[in-house]
């Protein structure tokens, strides 16, 4: 392997090593550092799982910056592949969970340092900041005095949280009501999908304006365009797939570890692989959309069916009659309305 080749791979590493270090260091700012990172080796497995994945997704296609693009057939690619770094996700986050919360020990639980000492009457702990304040969990009253030779009465059974609901709570699911949530976003991603196509249709128009319509692509990405003429299930589990896996990784775990901006930087990056810069001028003010929609409604579902929707409508509706139009009209209007 040359050396240029070899760079772009070690330096997307590097960074890749780096935004898990971030994180770490940011979650043990907010006090998020999971119990289970008291034991050295489970936090430095679980930054090894969230890095690989960063890098798998995030930061390698940087080392394509300069380098001749590839061939543009995407015939070869089986259908499960195009999941496969969705996979990689989940398994990144499942690992990470499980590292930080699963029990060292079936009698004994780690738990980390507190910042603040609980009041005497309750114990409460911190949970994901999007999720509702956990109930606290009051300590059992002192038994009864009982007589002599009476039965010793039962004791009361530990008041613990099951890795389940820790989980849900660890990437903002838990809401008051889900169906609501939903709704609301299917509402909120209709008025983003509106807010963003006219902005990124002003920026280009501005730049034409500017005479720098070489910045301005000339037709969608050659793998959306792929993507948009699979079968229409597989077009709607890739949108699914999208706004439930994207979310979770993105606004679910990255967000309320290393705040917006890093997230939706990071968010973009994932993006780039699609080899239109200026594209991402439309998925940053969608992903700062999700992220401020979370931020405000504490919890992730609306952002799974605004981001949900926005995919199905660009793979169903749009980029289709995006191309049909490119064959009658002039390529200018086209790229304007469905590149991004």
């Amino acid at each position: 392997m040359q050396a240029p080749d070899a760079l772009r791979l070690i330096v997307p590493a590097g960074l890749a090593v780096l935004a898990a270090w971030g994180l770490d260091r940011q979650s043990a700012r907010r006090g998020l550092t999971p119990p289970g990172f008291a034991v050295p080796w489970r936090r430095t497995l679980a930054s090894a799982c969230v890095a690989g994945v960063l890098w798998i997704g995030v930061t390698l296609p940087l080392g394509g910056i300069g380098k001749e693009a590839p061939p543009t057939d995407f015939s070869h690619i089986p259908t499960p592949q195009l999941f496969l770094l969705h996979i990689f996700m989940v398994v990144a986050v499942l690992a990470w969970f499980l590292l930080g919360f699963a029990r060292v020990h079936p009698d004994r639980e780690l738990t980390p340092a507190p910042v603040v000492e609980p009041a005497a009457e309750a114990v409460t702990e911190a949970v994901y900041p999007y999720a509702p304040p956990a109930a606290p969990v009051l300590e059992p009253p002192a038994p009864l005095a009982v007589s002599a030779g009476s039965a010793e009465p039962p004791p009361l059974p530990a008041q613990t949280v099951s890795l389940g609901r820790r989980f849900t709570e660890q990437l903002g699911l838990v809401a008051p009501s889900v169906p609501r949530e939903l709704g609301l976003g299917v509402l909120l991603g209709v008025a983003a999908w509106v807010v963003v196509l006219a902005g990124v249709m002003a920026i280009g128009l501005a730049l034409y304006a500017l005479g720098g319509e070489k910045a301005i692509p000339k037709e969608p990405p050659a793998m959306v365009t792929w993507i948009a003429a699979l079968p229409v299930l597989v077009r709607m589990s890739i949108s699914l797939s999208a706004g439930i896996v994207e979310e979770g990784f993105f606004r679910g775990f990255l967000q309320p570890r290393v705040g917006i901006l890093a997230s939706t930087a990071l968010f973009v990056l994932a993006h780039f692989s699609y080899g239109q810069p200026f594209m991402l001028v439309g998925i940053a003010i969608l992903s700062l959309i999700y992220a401020l929609l979370v931020r405000w409604r504490q919890n992730i579902w609306p952002a799974i069916a605004a981001h949900t929707l926005f995919d199905g409508v660009q793979l169903l509706l749009v980029i289709p009659g995006v191309l049909k139009l490119m064959q009658t009209q002039a390529p200018k209007t086209a790229a304007l309305l469905g590149f991004w």
